[in-house]
This record gives C-alpha cells, sequence and structure tokens, in this order.
C-alpha cells in the first residue's frame, strides 16, 4: 500500500491545495488524514469540501479540534486562541461539513497495513514527542507501521528486535528506508501549521510494500492563508505563527 498520508490540515485550503499540486502526477493507492481539518484556520468549508470529496480511496480519522468544532467534547484543556478559532469554526461549518466531521471514526483503525491515530494509538490526545514516548507505545502494540499526528513536527521513531528505541526529526525532504527488522511510528508533520521552525507544509509519502517513507515540504501562499484568517477576525497569532513555522 502506497499512501499519501497528512494531518494537523487545520483549516488552510492553500497548504492543502499546494500538496495536491505536488502529488498530482505520483502514483499511490489511498490517501489517509489522521486529524484535525479544522481549528486553526479561516477556511475549513474549503478544506473539508476538499477532502470530504476526494475521488479515491480515502481513510480518515478524527483529531482533537475535529471532536470539539463537532460538539462532541467542551474544549477543555484548548488555549484561548485554540478555543476562540473553534468556536468561529463551528459557526461556519456547512451542514454536509458538520455531519462529515460528526462521523468521522476515533482512531486508531488499521487499513492498508498501517495503523491511523491522531496521538497515539491510545489516546487521541497525546503528544508523542521523544523515544520514552515511543517506547510505551511500541510495547503496548505490535502493529509494524504506525501513522500519527497531533504534535505537527514530522519525525520517525523505530524499535528493533531486542527492544532499542531510536528517533529522530526530518529536516526537509528526505527518504526514509524502513527495515523489516524493526516497527516504526511515522508522523508527516503538519499540512497546515508546521510548528518545527520551517513554514512550508509538511507531508509523508508511506509505501508498505516497498518500505519506504518519503518526507515532504512545499511552500504554499502564507499571506493570503494570514489575511483570510485576519478578515475572519479570527486571534492574530493564528496568523503571525504561519510565517515562522511555530
Amino acid at each position: 500500500m502506497r499512501a499519501v498520508v497528512v494531518s494537523d490540515i487545520h483549516a488552510n485550503s492553500e497548504a492543502l491545495r499546494a500538496v495536491f499540486s505536488r502529488v498530482r502526477r505520483k502514483k499511490f493507492d489511498c490517501i489517509a488524514c489522521l486529524g484535525d481539518f479544522v481549528g486553526y484556520g479561516a477556511e475549513p468549508n474549503q478544506v473539508l469540501d476538499a477532502m470530504r470529496t476526494f475521488k479515491g480511496t480515502k481513510y480518515y480519522i478524527r483529531g482533537n479540534h475535529d471532536r470539539f468544532v463537532a460538539a462532541l467534547e467542551e474544549g477543555n484543556g484548548f488555549n484561548p486562541a485554540a478555543k476562540s478559532a473553534a468556536e468561529w469554526t463551528r459557526e461556519h461549518l456547512s451542514a454536509p461539513n458538520r455531519r462529515f466531521l460528526e462521523k468521522l471514526p476515533l482512531g486508531p483503525i488499521e487499513r492498508g497495513g498501517f495503523v491511523l491515530c491522531h496521538g497515539s494509538p491510545g489516546d487521541e490526545d497525546e503528544y508523542v514527542f521523544n523515544e520514552f514516548h515511543a517506547g510505551r507505545i511500541f510495547e503496548t502494540f505490535e502493529a509494524p507501521i504506525i501513522l500519527y499526528g497531533h504534535t505537527h513536527l514530522p519525525v520517525i521513531f523505530s524499535i528493533d528486535r531486542k527492544g532499542k528505541v531510536r528517533g529522530s526529526a526530518v529536516r526537509g525532504d528526505a527518504i526514509v528506508r524502513l527495515d523489516p527488522a524493526r516497527r516504526y511510528l511515522i508522523n508527516p508533520g503538519s499540512v497546515g501549521q508546521p510548528r518545527d521552525r520551517n513554514p512550508r507544509s509538511s507531508f509523508a509519502i508511506v509505501d508498505s510494500d516497498r518500505r519506504t517513507a518519503q518526507f515532504l515540504r512545499v511552500p504554499y501562499n502564507i499571506a493570503k492563508t494570514q489575511t483570510a484568517i485576519l478578515k475572519a477576525g479570527l486571534p492574530v497569532v493564528l496568523a503571525n505563527r504561519l510565517k515562522w513555522g511555530t
């Protein structure tokens, strides 16, 4: 299975458009989204329309922002800017897109040889930042390749047959060969709001047959996205941070 893996789009249609443009001529079997279609950004309907009507095999799960916007929780733990954007999104969603969010499945789900989750397989709100966090997941879940998001950081963790865990951040475009003797946790980074001090949109193409994970970065029209956020009256910080990738 060759999957285009995206996560944390966060209502950034310019970034999503750049990703789709980059993969237009590439061969892949499906697109997998690891949650947080909405939140922070000012174009939730544009993003959801594109993802919902994507023609091809698609595997989607919800993220914590999707859960809040769909009114499945009260948003405890959201910072003021995030909560403000989520409440704004609730008010501006089209009816089809609201139903789409409400029906998104909770991860983890297994599709095409991958396990898909938002934060971690055991908790969609968990942040997996380091080898200690990754090790706990490897101890609990035996899947050969787990795809996760939530941190907005492109990174790959692996464990060998002796239980040794190693991990590394992925800088820029890179192809990682996946050792059949190791199991993997792979985060493609964020399409709509990167936080690794690289403002370019981040995603991955993971091939379970060829055992490769290709990380890609693409530029997009940040200024246009910022203008949309400010015009919508959303917190200024949500526009400013896009320029710096923080």
